[in-house]
Formats: structure tokens, C-alpha cells, sequence
């Protein structure tokens, strides 16, 4: 049966990835949950009649850049699964909250007609509806970056996942951090430590010791700041992006930015390529930004023009959505016609504009590209197509 493991060799054997131990390991454990997988559903009985237990979760943490994500996209792409579901923690739980917050503006008979409604449960809890509801949307889910930071998450996390999981669901995780330094510190954090326990008796927990972070290794000794534009800088914007998803899949990622749609129409292993037209050349602002800093940790950006002082309304948004990947310490790849001292010369905001061009020439630093990307606050819905 094809698994993660076979995708996993496949990518060494072509020289796409460099063979780690530790890595071809965390294969060998989703391999298992794969094969197991291969004959099971929620709900469907056993020899004896009882309903089938389902298959133990993986929980991977370790590191950043050590291949948990790459590993888990290996896993799910191949999962024998119709009903599976690949997502960011966070934007899961945003989704969570703003469901739990339509269920309560509803009235009874509203709520009696919903088609994921739990029967037995009481209408004015929305947490068993809610939870029916996502595991309708795919009762294999695969979270990436699992984290928790927020108080109103912590408290809600034991009785969504326990209706999850009695339901039959099974989760795959990726995190930097151990369950057991989930929300470590945080407030009322007793309240948060049966989820803990109940993480623990539902998955197993393995730690990804790979020796080298590879999406560090993947971008420095190599340029990301590509000039001037042409060929040249096509090809070599092409062979990064190749590099760094690594065979993944692309996919068409949309987000709800208040109440408004962000549409990125190329997205991979948690890296985003998009253009400065499409970026700059429309009316968005810094949360449509903020949000593609906060969701990739890595973004491509082709075909930076230099910058007349008839582009005033473009430089001033490619200040912003500098301004917002610096913030989040997000890796930034470029293709630019100029220099970036010499992208925005002269015009209405050109002085404001040397911060910039400094920011571009730091970004390109191998200390930047070595700092830990910052996800953590803030976000929103993604749909990934």
C-alpha cells in the first residue's frame, strides 16, 4: 500500500530531500497509521457487533524546519480517506468560535433544523452541534502547528475533541512544543489539563529529533532577493519555489479577512507565491497582509517593479506588507526590477520608503532567516481548494 513511507524514500531517491533518519522514523510511524486506516470507519461495527475502536492519532512535535509539516502532507495527500481534513490549528478554532457564536444567535427552530444538530443534546449548548458539524467536514484531521494561547481555547478544547473523538474522529498533529507544554503558564491552566490527558490516551506522541532545520537550509547560501527582472529571475524564482515545498502539492487558499475574501491562488507547505500586482496594485490593506504574514512562513513575491512617483499608492502597500512580514518574521523571496535602495527613488512617501528598502536588505540576512516565524497572534479562516 503507498503511504507516506514510500513518498517519503521517493523523495530522497530523486534527491528532492536529503535522507534523515529521524524523518524517514516520524514516516514510519504515519506509515502505520496509514496502513491502519485502510479498514476503518467511524461508526461501522466489528465481528462482535461493538463499534470498532479507531485507530490511535499521531502527535508531532519537535523543532522548526525539521519536516513536520512536509511529513504530514506526505500523510494526508496519500491517506486512504475520502472525509479528510488538512488546517491550521488556529484558523480551525477561529472557525470554532465564530460558529459558536452564529449557534447562539439562532432560535430554537433555527437550531432544530441544522443538519449536523445532535439530538440528545441540549439546544442552548452549541458544543456538541459544533463538533458534530466539524466532524462532518472530515473525521480525519490533520492540524498543523498545534498551539495553544488563548484562555477562552483552553477551556473549550477538552469538550470539543472529547465529542470529536467519541464520534470516532482521528487527528494528526504537527507542533513546536510537547502536550504536556501546551499553554504552559497560562491562565486557569488547570482547567486546560484534562485535555492534556485525554490528548495523551487518544494519540500517540513522537518527537521529530531531525539534526537540521532543512527550510533554513532550503533558502540560505542561496539568493532570495532576485535582480533584475527577466528570464533570469523567472527561473530562478521557479527553482527556489521548487526547492522549498519539496513535491508538495499546490493549492488555491482562500481567507476571510473581515467579512472580505483573500484569495492566494498558489500555496504549499506553508509557504504562499503571489504576485506584487495582486498584492499591491488592488486596494488591501495591513490585515490582508497581516494575515498572509501570519498563515505562511514563507512568501514569494514576483515581478517587483521600480517604482515611479505615479505608484505612490503601490509603494505605500508595499511598505505595509513589508512592514507586516518583518513583524511576523516571515521569509520573503523576490524577484525586483531595482536594487531595493532603488525601488522607490523619488515621490510622495520615497523618504518613508528607506526603512523599507533597509527591512528588504536585513531580510535577506541569513539572522533573519534563522529567527522563528511569529504565528501566533491574531487570524482567519482558510479554505485550501
Amino acid at each position: 500500500m503507498t503511504g507516506p513511507l514510500d513518498r517519503y524514500d521517493a523523495l530522497v531517491a530523486a534527491g528532492t530531500l536529503s535522507a534523515d533518519p529521524a524523518q524517514r522514523e516520524a514516516a514510519d510511524r504515519l506509515q502505520t497509521l496509514h496502513e491502519e486506516l485502510g479498514d476503518y470507519t467511524p461508526g461501522k461495527k466489528g465481528f462482535f457487533g461493538s463499534r470498532r475502536t479507531p485507530p490511535r492519532g499521531l502527535y508531532l512535535w519537535g523543532g522548526v524546519g525539521r519536516g513536520k509539516s512536509l511529513l504530514m502532507d506526505l500523510f494526508f495527500n496519500n491517506a486512504p480517506v475520502a472525509d479528510k481534513r488538512r488546517v491550521h490549528f488556529h484558523e480551525f478554532m477561529v472557525g470554532i468560535h465564530e460558529q459558536i457564536a452564529h449557534w447562539r444567535k439562532m432560535d430554537d427552530a433555527t437550531r432544530k433544523a441544522q443538519p449536523n444538530r445532535v439530538r440528545k443534546a441540549s439546544l442552548d449548548d452549541p458544543i456538541p452541534h459544533i463538533a458534530r458539524a466539524a466532524f462532518a467536514q472530515g473525521w480525519l484531521i490533520c492540524f498543523d502547528e498545534f498551539q495553544v494561547t488563548d484562555i477562552t481555547d483552553a477551556t473549550l478544547l477538552g469538550r470539543l475533541f472529547g465529542y470529536l473523538f467519541a464520534d470516532g474522529a482521528v487527528i494528526v498533529a504537527t507542533s513546536n512544543r510537547h502536550p504536556d507544554d501546551l499553554y504552559k503558564d497560562g491562565i486557569n491552566r488547570e482547567l486546560f489539563v484534562p485535555f492534556i490527558d485525554l490528548l495523551k490516551e487518544t494519540v500517540d506522541i513522537h518527537e521529530l529529533t531531525a539534526a537540521k532545520d532543512y527550510r533554513l537550509e532550503q533558502l540560505a547560501g542561496s539568493p532570495v532577493y532576485h535582480c533584475p527582472l527577466g528570464p533570469g529571475a523567472d527561473a530562478a524564482m521557479d527553482k527556489a519555489w521548487t526547492r522549498l515545498i519539496a513535491g508538495g502539492t499546490e493549492r488555491k487558499s482562500t481567507h476571510r479577512v473581515r467579512g472580505r475574501t483573500l484569495t492566494l491562488p498558489r500555496t504549499a507547505r506553508g509557504a504562499a507565491r503571489v504576485g506584487f500586482k495582486a498584492m499591491c496594485g488592488q486596494a488591501l490593506g495591513a490585515e490582508d497582509y497581516l494575515c498572509l504574514a501570519r498563515n505562511y512562513h514563507t512568501v514569494f513575491m514576483d515581478h517587483i517593479p521600480q517604482m515611479t512617483k505615479e505608484q505612490r499608492n503601490e509603494a505605500k502597500r508595499f511598505v505595509t506588507f513589508i512592514d507586516a512580514l518583518y513583524e511576523h518574521r516571515t521569509k520573503f523571496v523576490c524577484s525586483a526590477d531595482a536594487l531595493p535602495d532603488d525601488l522607490y527613488p523619488s515621490g510622495d512617501g520615497s523618504f518613508e520608503f528607506a526603512r523599507t528598502a533597509s527591512r528588504l536588505s536585513e531580510m535577506q540576512s541569513e539572522n533573519y532567516l534563522a529567527l522563528e516565524h511569529a504565528h501566533q497572534d491574531g487570524g482567519t479562516n482558510i479554505t485550501e481548494m
